[in-house]
This record gives C-alpha cells, sequence and structure tokens, in this order.
C-alpha cells in the first residue's frame, strides 16, 4: 500500500500531453476501480452468444479503472502488445476479455485509450505499462474471492443470501464508504444477481473520494448491452451469486 502511495504524485511533464490537454483531462480527483463477476457478466448482453468464459478463469476479474468525469484524453497515445509483455500471464487471468468478439489485448488496448490515457495524468501510471501495473496491484489488494468465501458466501444457482451479508462479508476489503457500489444484474426471472463491485478511490488510490465535481461520472453505456451492466443490489432482496459455466456462460443455471 506505501509503495502504492509514494510513486501516485501528479505530474504534468509527460511529452504526450499539450498544455490544453492538461488544463482540461487533468482536474479529475477521484477513480473508480471495477470488478466483474464472470459467472452473471454474459446475462446483461444483447446478444449472449458473444460471451466466452475462458477455461481458467475462476474468479473475479478486472473491469476497469476509470478516473472522474475524464474519457478518451490522448488519442495520441498508442498501446502495442509488446508494451504489456511482461504483464500478459497475469492479465490473461486476472483481466480476460470475456467476448468472443475481442481478444483480450483489445480490450485492454480499448480501456487504455478510454480510460487510461486519463489516469495518466499521475506519474504512477504515466504509462500503459505502469497503468496496467497498478491495476493488477489493485486486484490484488481487492480480494473479493476471499471475502466471500471467508463469509460463506459461495457460488450456488440455488442458494441466496441477505444483502446485508454480502455487504458485511466485503466491507473489510472494499469499504463501506457510501459510494462503494454492490452491482446486481436481473435475469429473466427477475433474481438479483450478483454482477459487479465498484470501489472509489482518490488519486493516490486511498479508498474513498468525496469531491461533489467527480461524484456520478461513470463509462458510457455500449451497444452491447440491454442496460448499462449493473445496478446497486436492493438492500431489501436476496442476492444470488451465480457459478461460472464455461459451456453455458449465457445461462449458467438453465
Amino acid at each position: 500500500m506505501v509503495a502504492l502511495l509514494t510513486v501516485l504524485t501528479v505530474t504534468m511533464e509527460s511529452d504526450h500531453w499539450t498544455a490544453d490537454q492538461q488544463e482540461k483531462f487533468c482536474t479529475w480527483q477521484c477513480l473508480k476501480f471495477t470488478l466483474q463477476w464472470p459467472g452473471s457478466f454474459c446475462l446483461g448482453l444483447k446478444n449472449s452468444s458473444q460471451c466466452r468464459i475462458p477455461p481458467n478463469i475462476q474468479t473475479w476479474t478486472i473491469h476497469g479503472l476509470w478516473p472522474s468525469k475524464a474519457h478518451t484524453c490522448c488519442s495520441c497515445w498508442p498501446i502495442f502488445h509488446s508494451d504489456l509483455k511482461e504483464l500478459d500471464p497475469e492479465l490473461s487471468q486476472l483481466w480476460p476479455s470475456l467476448l468472443k468478439t475481442q481478444s483480450s489485448f483489445l480490450f485492454w488496448k480499448d480501456e487504455w485509450i478510454k480510460h487510461g490515457s486519463c489516469a495518466a495524468c499521475v506519474e504512477g501510471m504515466n504509462s500503459p505499462l505502469r497503468y496496467f501495473q497498478i491495476c493488477l496491484k489493485l486486484r490484488g489488494r481487492f480480494d473479493i474471492d476471499r471475502a466471500l468465501e471467508d463469509a460463506g458466501i459461495k457460488p450456488s444457482c440455488n442458494q441466496s443470501y441477505p444483502y446485508d451479508k454480502v455487504n458485511h462479508a466485503l466491507a473489510p476489503v472494499i469499504g463501506d464508504d457510501p459510494d462503494v457500489q454492490i452491482q446486481c444484474i436481473n435475469d429473466e426471472k427477475g433474481r438479483e444477481i450478483l454482477v459487479q463491485v465498484k470501489i472509489p478511490l482518490s488519486q493516490n488510490l486511498t479508498l474513498g473520494c468525496h469531491h461533489e465535481e467527480d461524484q456520478g461520472a461513470e463509462p458510457e453505456p455500449t451497444q452491447l448491452w440491454h442496460t448499462f451492466p449493473g445496478h446497486p443490489c436492493p438492500q431489501d432482496s436476496p442476492v444470488f451469486y451465480f457459478p461460472i459455466n464455461h459451456d453455458r456462460p449465457h445461462q449458467p443455471c438453465d
């Protein structure tokens, strides 16, 4: 944790930034680190046949690290697969594409262009390699799999859990900040299915961020989804935690 904080100071020295870009895009103060559960990811797709879960994937995966109210800040900053060569095995395990139509590298490239180029205002994330290294460190820090397992919350097609139990299990890991979002998605039966967790971070990656001008900023929905993937799980509804089904990822419990 200390290592993360010591390298994360704001920089305006990158050759990739013009003065106008710095003034426009480097004003953000907050980020959302988002993890997704592959077992329910496919339920929100318009075309569920697009979904695939690589056979090695058994855990929560990274969806992204998103500076608030900043998007596609510097298209002049390209990313190549060779930039991430040393991280490829770990990224493939912890940040895979779950779409047949998108390779994992294209997923990473898209996240870098849309969000990483904005995070690059911070010195510790001011290159593709540094940005993805930070994301992997955050994934290790926020071990949702272990937190749920330790609380007896295990993937099941039949067992549901009270929202309070899920929230209580995750709070020691992701905090109890009101801006933390434990998100669900509805299946065809209207059940609330755990799908995603969004963790608010300050620019130095400490938990929580309370800058009013940054609140409410989210990545744009894409045409892949029925709706944006996930809504806050209702506190008065039971929460299902579907298992990963590699053979039928779009129908994990049917």
